[in-house]
């Protein structure tokens, strides 16, 4: 055993709460350079320092990346909020494989529910979060065809946002509803949504209940 799951196999018993996966794969492709890259960096940012002002989320949400710039790149493992002390800034450049990038998220979801399972830890639905603003330039459709059949079955929750320029119609394979277009650089607005949305899948009293999520009309262009 690696000694990555040694430590997350110790959080899961040292800290037993019911746990909300969520991946985040982000396209930090040369095309995101300048402001995107910028605005991007400060609203996951804000997104970590709102999780941890909720209580209950702090230690039930997990969060990962997986960057698709130039190469495909696990930025951090699936850590609980209250446990992520940094997270690297992102920096633009190359091609944008996201269709790699959305396969490994896949598989690493799949990994860290058997982990979960084995410690016998509750978990709410994952969340897939893509965030890209052009297209795939990799073999992708099988990675999109499989997150779309996870999002159809009620196992995951895609969700697929679009920066200015992006082809939305692509990006919508990867999930079982419509790729959803950013207003502008809307970042922070994004992950403000996204921390309350995590906040309120966490403080649900079940793992199977459902939850009805904030309105996106403060960051999506309607």
């Amino acid at each position: 055993m690696s000694n990555y799951a040694l430590v997350t196999t110790n959080d899961l018993i040292e800290n037993p709460s019911p746990r909300c996966p969520c991946m985040v794969v982000l396209d930090t492709s040369a095309s995101m350079s300048g402001e995107p890259i910028q605005q991007l960096n400060a609203g996951f940012q804000h997104f970590l320092q709102a999780l941890n002002n909720d209580e209950v989320a702090s230690c039930s949400v997990e969060v990962a990346v997986i960057t698709a710039g130039g190469r495909v790149n696990e930025q951090l493992p699936f850590t609980v909020a209250m446990d992520i002390d940094r997270c690297d800034s992102f920096n633009a450049n190359g091609m944008t494989p996201l269709g790699g990038a959305v396969d490994l998220a896949l598989k690493k979801l799949e990994e860290r529910k058997a982990q979960y399972r084995r410690a016998g830890v509750a978990y709410f639905q994952p969340w897939l979060v893509i965030i890209s603003d052009g297209a795939p330039n990799d073999h992708w459709q099988a990675a999109a065809a499989n997150a779309k059949q996870l999002s159809s079955d009620r196992k995951l929750v895609s969700l697929v946002v679009g920066v200015e320029g992006a082809e939305m119609n692509t990006l919508g394979e990867f999930s079982n509803r419509p790729a959803v277009k950013l207003d502008g650089l809307k970042f922070g607005e994004f992950f403000e949504w996204l921390s309350a949305s995590m906040s309120r899948v966490s403080n649900s009293a079940s793992t199977t209940a459902s939850v009805d999520l904030p309105a996106m009309d403060g960051w999506a262009s309607i």
